[in-house]
């Protein structure tokens, strides 16, 4: 059953209104990220969205009062790769682990110091640090098959601000205490509204309930589910109040394939009346991990056959597959399953 595209008649409206209030409320994000026509595959469009671990522009007392201290590891800890059908009737989010092994190819540049690499394995969220947003683009392309269309980048700075913007707060739920010694993250059971520093210590967690980075990510899928139920709650239909957001969450940072506040405007209204129900949240199949490597360390080996089946999906432009279809992982907690977005929706 082919279910019909979002509304359209309020559509140039709410966009035109958007940006126009873009314009006014921050001039230097648009004169960054010049609007372009966001695109419209055939088979859909893939979003690459990225967390890079950079306390840039966070005070002193927000590191000591969030625990946001230590040693950037410049690196990409978030990986998620959305995937909007060509229909805008479906979403479906992939996450990566932050620790897949992967071999990044030989004579590329390290954008730090400009060096050229031989070929070597590596953790895919070392690609940023290597080589920028236009390496950490070409290692998820060969790594799943699939053309990233548009890039996200968001920071710990802009990601809190971010999360500012939604009145009232994101919600977050737990049937189990999460406590985590390292971020700071002590919930009771229950359901909580949360605003950008503690949004940020739990999207961050990965030892409060022991299913390490897996736990996190689905912990941040949990996050994006509930943020964009907030914002269905008036911001879509405030111009004002949307155009600033968009232009919170872009930045105004220069990235290969970045998205523009406007596209991400675009983006909006292609997917207002698209209801939870239609999309689903996933991790890449999993086999489990690998043996320590001298250089990388601990890694995560993908499932061959069941990541293949999850991007033929999303190349083809079709949902993703059910967990029945997918090997079970070594490791229990990495096990493949995909989550429709209403079932990840706080109470």
């Amino acid at each position: 059953m082919r279910f019909p595209p979002p509304l359209r008649p309020r559509r140039p409206l709410l966009v035109a209104a958007a940006i126009t209030a873009l314009a006014a409320l921050a001039p230097g994000a648009l004169a960054t990220a010049a609007p372009t026509e966001l695109p419209a595959p055939e088979r859909g469009l893939n979003l690459l969205v990225v967390g890079i671990d950079s306390r840039k522009g966070v005070t002193e007392d927000e590191k000591k009062r969030y625990r946001l201290g230590g040693k950037e590891c410049d690196c990409t800890d978030v990986m998620m790769l959305v995937h909007v059908s060509a229909d805008n009737d479906r979403v479906d989010v992939v996450s990566l682990p932050r620790d897949s092994l992967t071999t990044f190819p030989d004579q590329h540049r390290d954008q730090r110091t400009g060096k050229l690499h031989a070929a070597h394995q590596a953790k895919i969220n070392g690609a940023w640090a290597e080589g920028g947003s236009s390496f950490a683009v070409e290692i998820v392309e060969s790594a799943t098959g699939l053309p990233v269309h548009r890039y996200l980048e968001i920071d710990f700075r802009r990601f809190m601000d971010t999360v500012d913007h939604v009145e009232g707060g994101v919600p977050i739920c737990t049937e189990a205490p999460l406590k985590d010694s390292v971020t700071g993250l002590d919930l009771a059971p229950g359901t909580k509204p949360v605003g950008g520093g503690e949004a940020l210590q739990y999207v961050r967690s990965r030892r409060a309930d022991g299913q390490m980075d897996f736990g996190r990510m689905r912990k941040q899928q949990k996050f994006v589910v509930n943020t964009l139920e907030r914002l269905r709650d008036g911001v879509l239909d405030d111009p004002a109040r949307l155009g600033a957001l968009a232009a919170t969450l872009r930045g105004t940072a220069a990235a290969e394939r970045g998205i523009s506040a406007t596209e991400l405007l675009t983006l909006a209204a292609r997917l207002r009346n698209l209801p939870p129900e239609r999309t689903t949240f996933a991790t890449v199949p999993v086999r489990g991990f690998n043996p320590n490597i001298a250089g990388v360390g601990s890694t995560v080996g993908w499932d061959e056959e069941g990541a293949a089946k999850v991007f033929g999906r999303l190349r083809e432009d079709r949902p993703l597959p059910a967990a029945g279809e997918v090997a079970p992982s070594e490791v229990s907690v990495a096990t493949y399953r995909p989550d429709p977005g209403g079932s990840l929706i706080c109470p």
